[in-house]
């Protein structure tokens, strides 16, 4: 059994169907070598999507800072940026105009939640920031090099973790709308704060996954569209990475 990115737009199935249709091309027509996917192309899309993704979170951490209410933009950012991600999801040849705008309204969710810690805990978005940089430049420099190899086993344990993760959320979140059940990871206790180092480190490991099927699918020279796609996967897996990183630092900041 094959497994790969458990990141939904970094899948084995939406990237093998892409190659499929790309493949369907008849033996006389001319190949246009610049619709095809690229490494560079996609590193350049996802340049694009995390200057979209800043500069809309800086709106919103202005405007946060000058009166309005976070919350409003941010709920709202999370929810039209989770509507884009299914629609991408089963149409990923609408990525080049889906991409764009989950990193716009990403932007927002990411701006009014930063705003929200940073009231709480001053300083604390400087580092999770910074945090999520040296992860980010360390995992790509293993990666590069060699030093991490993305074999059939290490897809495995990484996509089994992080759906276990995906899983107790899923039924922790449940619980507490329902009852009175506190997860584990609430609060600032060792156990809680153990639990955000174990998410950190597997978001970190799917950067290893996101970056192979990346290649792979340049590889493959898939379709323009994929770099989108995946420039858009890659986008989903840095956010996760960022606002774990912000969950663990402020439970370290409540001890202090």
């Amino acid at each position: 059994m094959s497994f790969n990115s458990k990141n939904p737009f970094l899948n084995n199935k939406t990237f093998s169907t892409a190659v499929s249709k790309n493949e369907q091309v008849h033996q006389a027509t001319a190949i246009d070598y610049n619709q095809e996917m690229t490494l560079s192309g996609t590193i350049n899309k996802s340049l694009i999507l995390f200057l979209l993704l800043t500069a809309s979170a800086t709106v919103i951490w202005w405007l946060t800072f000058n009166g309005i209410n976070p919350l409003v933009p941010a709920i709202g950012g999370a929810v039209v940026g989770l509507v884009l991600v299914l629609i991408a999801a089963f149409k990923p040849q609408y990525s080049p105009y889906l991409a764009p705008g989950y990193a716009l309204f990403e932007g927002l969710f990411i701006g009014g939640i930063s705003a929200i810690f940073e009231a709480m805990y001053p300083g604390i978005v400087i580092q999770a920031v910074g945090a999520t940089f040296v992860t980010f430049m360390v995992c790509l420099g293993l990666y590069k090099y060699k030093i991490v190899k993305v074999t059939e086993q290490f897809k495995s344990v990484v996509v089994a973790a992080t759906l276990a993760i995906a899983t107790y959320y899923l039924i922790s979140w449940v619980f507490s709308m329902f009852t009175s059940f506190v997860p584990v990871h609430y609060g600032n206790s060792m156990m809680s704060i153990g639990i955000s180092i174990f998410v950190i480190v597997i978001a970190s490991l799917n950067l290893f996954l996101d970056f192979d099927r990346i290649e792979k699918g340049a590889e493959q020279k898939m379709p323009k569209y994929m770099e989108w796609y995946g420039a858009m996967g890659l986008m989903i897996t840095l956010v996760w990475l960022y606002i774990e990183f912000l969950r663990l630092l402020s439970k370290l900041n409540s001890k202090s």
